[in-house]
């Protein structure tokens, strides 16, 4: 993980994702707390190389294009990574279609249950980056996922809200996800290091999160996370998977939100 994130060491980003678990009343004291953690994470941090860096997409849509990304359009090496990761879409879209085809026996108007409780003890996630931060999606609620490519600005949405990208005519809402999920350590130095190559997408919604980097799909078991509290200002976090210094989404929250114009810390009408 490089350095130049703001999870550059393990401690503040498990001290981060309780912080968002708990159901704090002062924000400010979870923000200050974290805050003197990422003041401490800055001294002699080692730069770790990725095990699987981003791969260079022709023509990246982001809207300030960096040189040092087009400069790498020759590598060979860097074919072979992104060979490895259109597989691992490949991968993705079958595991989905399997647990879309389990999940036709649900009913369609059930009610809403937490997380928790509408998956089976075993599970698989899809794990991605965004901003050195790992956020992981059950596959039971991830609508596929797509290479980003150009966007079509909307105005009068949140700053969170990237523009329309369209994919065989169909229009879809591209999140920024760094800038939805932790706003308070969103500014113009991280808005210039993100690198935008995904496009995770939301159950049946038209909604998208933008990620830098395919992880894996996991296999997991309900033990593996840490849940939420019931009564927690933040239904979009389901829970921490505690081995992973991962965040758990709640895709049906999530939407409800996104639907709704919310970010992160907004509260549910």
């Amino acid at each position: 993980m490089s350095k130049n994130t703001p999870f550059a060491k393990e401690e503040v980003m498990e001290e981060y994702l309780s912080s968002l678990l708990r159901d704090v009343e002062d924000p400010a004291e979870a923000t200050a707390r974290t805050a003197k953690l990422l003041e401490q994470a800055t001294v002699e941090v080692p730069d770790v190389t990725p095990v699987v860096p981003p791969p260079v997409v022709e023509k990246p849509v982001v809207e300030k294009p960096r040189e040092r990304v087009v400069a790498k359009v020759s590598s060979p090496d860097e074919q072979v990574i992104k060979d490895v990761e259109e597989q691992v879409i490949k991968d993705v879209e079958e595991q989905v279609a399997v647990v879309a085809q389990q999940q036709n026996a649900a009913p369609p108007n059930a009610p809403a249950l937490p997380l928790e409780k509408r998956l089976d003890d075993k599970f698989q996630a899809l794990f991605f980056e965004v901003a050195g931060l790992t956020l992981a999606v059950p596959l039971i609620t991830l609508g596929g996922i797509h290479q980003l490519t150009k966007l079509g600005p909307l105005f009068g949405k949140p700053k969170w809200f990237m523009g329309i990208m369209l994919h065989r005519e169909e229009k879809l809402s591209v999140v920024d996800t760094a800038q939805w999920v932790m706003p308070e350590k969103y500014d113009q130095n991280l808005a210039d290091q993100l690198n935008y190559q995904y496009l995770i997408m939301l159950g049946d919604s038209s909604w998208g999160l933008a990620s830098e980097k395919l992880v894996n799909t996991v296999s997991l078991t309900k033990a593996d996370v840490k849940w939420r509290e019931a009564s927690s200002k933040r239904p979009w976090l389901a829970g921490m998977v505690k081995d992973k210094m991962c965040a758990l989404l709640d895709v049906d929250e999530l939407i409800a939100m996104l639907d709704n114009g919310l970010g992160s810390k907004d509260q549910v009408p």
